[in-house]
Parts: structure tokens; sequence; C-alpha cells
């Protein structure tokens, strides 16, 4: 933990740049979001590709990655905004791994199948923002309080945030480096350079429409396998578009019992996903995850 790289706050002035490093998406949110974006005083540039399409991707693998790496390398750049998921950014891991991201490091931000994008960023031991896209910037012109918390991030202040109680919460105070994201993304990274399941960290998870038993199946590969008996915590994010199982069991449920013979906190209810509440988490720093009775407290802070 103690290696990992913050990237530099952002100032007023500072140049930042939308990518669409998967699939492709409308382009009013990527100009909309642009707008929100400099009304926090900074200047947006839009890659080449960012409002492409080819087959369902905004561009070719070789267009996304032109566009992904000359952000990276572009001493001006100081964030990189991912426009929306989808799939595709796996087309891209073992290219960008060979860049010198450390040297130039710079913010990464989105969710979906960006955690693979944090993925990557993790193995360089350089800390990213697994935070919403343009469509919600969009969306609600980054006055919502998830967009707020996104700037106030970029501007170099880490969240902390209050969760209400659920009753499947297991209680206890850990700290330890956050990671996760997507759960079918960053279990389909499992075995290769970019494998993010580490001992005694906190490992977030949500996922959309992933049926019950397809999660559960990702939740015994890594119980086989001594991954989830090696964490340090974990926080259950949000689950959507799935179907309950025919006796009812909900996805937090078979989690509940996936985890139940482990001792660490764990937190469910926790507002990060597919969904308009979706709190931004920086991965790769140090976090304390406190679940109590009266609730779950999320604290990020500076190595």
């Amino acid at each position: 933990m103690n290696n990992v790289i913050i990237p530099p706050a952002l100032k007023p002035g500072d140049t930042v740049v939308f990518v669409s490093p998967a699939g492709t998406i409308k382009n009013q949110f990527v100009t909309d979001a642009a707008k929100v974006l400099e009304r926090q005083g900074w200047k947006v540039k839009i890659a080449r590709n960012a409002l492409g399409k080819w087959r369902t991707f905004s561009g070719t693998p070789e267009a996304r990655y032109t566009d992904l790496s000359s952000a990276i390398l572009d001493p001006d750049v100081k964030a990189i905004f991912c426009s929306r998921g989808g799939y595709g950014v796996v087309h891209l891991l073992d290219r960008l791994d060979k860049l010198p991201l450390r040297a130039n490091p710079k913010w990464i931000i989105g969710y979906s199948d960006i955690s693979a994008l944090h993925a990557l960023m993790n193995k360089h031991g350089i800390a990213s923002i697994h935070a919403p896209m343009a469509k919600h910037i969009s969306t609600f012109s980054g006055k919502d309080e998830d967009s707020q918390s996104l700037f106030k991030i970029l501007k170099g202040e880490m969240p902390e945030y209050h969760v209400k109680s659920n009753p499947l919460n297991r209680f206890g105070t850990v700290t330890g480096k956050l990671i996760g994201g997507n759960l079918a993304v960053i279990a389909d990274l499992i075995s290769t350079p970019f494998d993010v399941f580490q001992p005694r960290t906190i490992l977030f998870i949500e996922d959309i429409s992933e049926p019950i038993y397809k999660t559960e199946r990702i939740l015994y590969q890594l119980k086989l396998s001594g991954v989830l008996a090696s964490l340090g915590g974990l926080i259950v994010g949000q689950f959507t578009e799935y179907s309950k199982d025919v006796d009812g069991r909900s996805m937090e449920s078979m989690i509940a019992e996936m985890v139940k013979e482990y001792k660490y906190p764990v937190a469910y209810g926790v507002p990060v996903g597919h969904v308009d509440h979706n709190i931004p988490l920086v991965e790769g720093v140090t976090t304390t995850l406190s679940v109590t009775v009266r609730g779950t407290v999320i604290s990020q802070k500076n190595p």
C-alpha cells in the first residue's frame, strides 16, 4: 500500500479527456458531460474515436488503443474519463501494460467494464477511481452528490461515506487496500497478470444482469482457491437486473451464505454499481471499513 501512487490533484485549467475504450455511446452524453467538467474549471478534450462506432464498440481495437494510449502518454492530460463501459477493454490490456504508466500517473475514471482498467492500474500501483461516467454526469448535470464526490476526489479530497445498516451486515472494522469492481469482469482476469484478488484487501463487488447461479459460481471459484478466506473485508454493492431464485432467494442472501464461515466485516446495500446513486471509490488506497449496528462507514485516505 505504501508504494501506491496517487495521481496529482486537478487544478483549474488542467486538461482532461474523454475516451471510449469499450462500447459506443450517444454523442450528447459526452458533449453534455464535457460542459459540466468545463464548469469545474478544466479544459476538456474528446478523443478522436470516443464518439465513433465499429460493430458494438466505439472503434477498432487499434483505434481505441490509440485514443487511450495517447491520453496516457500526453503530459498535459491530468485525468481520463471513460465515457461508458460495455465490453472491450480486455482487447487493450496487453499493450497498455507495456506503457510507462508510473512515469506520468493520472486519474482513470469509470466503472463496469472499466474495472479491467482499474485492474491494470492496480498492477502498476496507481490509484484510480471507480465512479460514474458520461451518462450519469450528463443526466444530473454534475449536481448530484456522486458527481460532486468525484470532483472533490479529483481536486485532492479523499471521501468518507456513511451507509445505513443492513440486516445482513457482519460487524467489524478493518483497514486495508480497497480493490474490486464489476465481479464478472474482474473474475475473468483471474490467473492473468491483471488478477486483482490479493490477501487482506477490502474487496468491493457489483454486477448487472448476472443470474444468481453465475455469481455463485464465481464465488465458489474464489472460495475454492482460498481467496474468500483471505480477504480483509467485503463490500457488497448493487446487483441489478436479475431474477430471484425459484425459492425467492436474493443475490445478497446467496452471498451471505457463501461468506458466513469467515470473520471479517461484510457490508451490504452499499450504493455502488449500475444504479443512479453510485458512490465514487478510490481503488488502491488505504481504506477503513467499519460495520456497526449503526451502519457502515467507508473512509479513504492518502498514503
